[in-house]
């Protein structure tokens, strides 16, 4: 009898202790949606709206919880509610805005030969790629019909000399697209590939979309306004990079520094000069 009268007072108190939540879901127009998916944020406690937008359900849960709803098509709707006075309501979800990005048409390249060849890279790609140390033009090395001319570090392709290797930045030519050097000591790409969200490089002839003889083509994209403020930081067994991104409403504005120091480098692999100093460098 003691057992017996231990368990309905346990079962009283687990009964009393829920909440009942329950609600309508419709859209602007007052028409109801169904299979809206109803929660307390946080609990499993939820349920489902029925064909005519009703939903129903327990929760243990105690005072200012919020509820969510959720649908594919619909924003997030998520609404604060005090369970310890809770009246059924009606909930309003909006349709999701669907936008349809422009169609861009822009005039293709003619190649000339049957090797032709375009190859697109990411910027992980560069970075990525054996011995390019973050260079664009070491990581093209790499690629078909690319050579390496003695070690000036330049982009020779088939044959044809640096010249003939032209660059280009949203459409417009790049005249120096290399960084100063030393004789005999191979220059690197002026350029961060993280600048770029497409890197294309043509090889096999001729450019109708330039008008240029030329041997190859290297075509960089660079990235869209950023989408918010935002700091990065970047570290390198032999240098390190820091980026600031300032957002406004129709503009913005990204200042970055980096510093280069080659001795790991140096030390790491033997070189054939006899370096006083190791190369450090300072950009910005």
């Amino acid at each position: 009898m003691k057992t017996f009268l231990i368990l309905t007072v346990l079962i009283s108190n687990f009964i009393f202790g829920q909440t009942k939540v329950s609600g309508k879901v419709v859209d602007k127009k007052g028409n109801p949606i169904h299979q809206v998916n109803v929660f307390i944020d946080g609990t499993y406690d939820g349920a489902l709206t029925d064909n005519a937008g009703m939903f129903e359900f327990d929760t243990s849960e105690k005072g200012l919880q919020l509820i969510k709803f959720t649908k594919i098509g619909y924003d997030d709707l998520i609404e604060s509610i005090d369970l310890s006075n809770y009246t059924i309501k009606t909930y309003i979800l909006l349709s999701k805005a669907t936008e349809i990005e422009g169609v861009v048409i822009s005039a293709g390249t003619i190649k000339a030969g049957e090797n032709s060849k375009v190859t697109t890279l990411s910027s992980f790609d560069i970075v990525t790629t054996a011995g390019s140390m973050g260079n664009i033009i070491a990581a093209l090395e790499t690629q078909p019909g690319v050579q390496a001319v003695g070690e000036d570090g330049r982009l020779f392709v088939r044959g044809g000399d640096a010249g003939e290797a032209q660059t280009f930045v949203d459409g417009i030519r790049v005249a120096q697209p290399y960084g100063a050097t030393l004789g005999n000591v191979p220059t690197r790409s002026r350029f961060s590939p993280f600048l770029f969200k497409g890197i294309a490089f043509s090889t096999g002839g001729y450019s109708a979309e330039f008008g240029d003889a030329l041997s190859s083509v290297l075509q960089f994209t660079t990235i869209d306004e950023p989408d918010q403020n935002k700091t990065e930081i970047s570290l390198m067994t032999v240098g390190v990079g820091i980026g600031k991104t300032k957002k406004w409403e129709k503009s913005s504005l990204s200042v970055n520094g980096s510093y280069t120091n080659l001795a790991p480098y140096y030390a790491l692999i033997p070189q054939n000069l006899d370096w006083n100093k190791p190369i450090q460098s300072w950009g910005g």
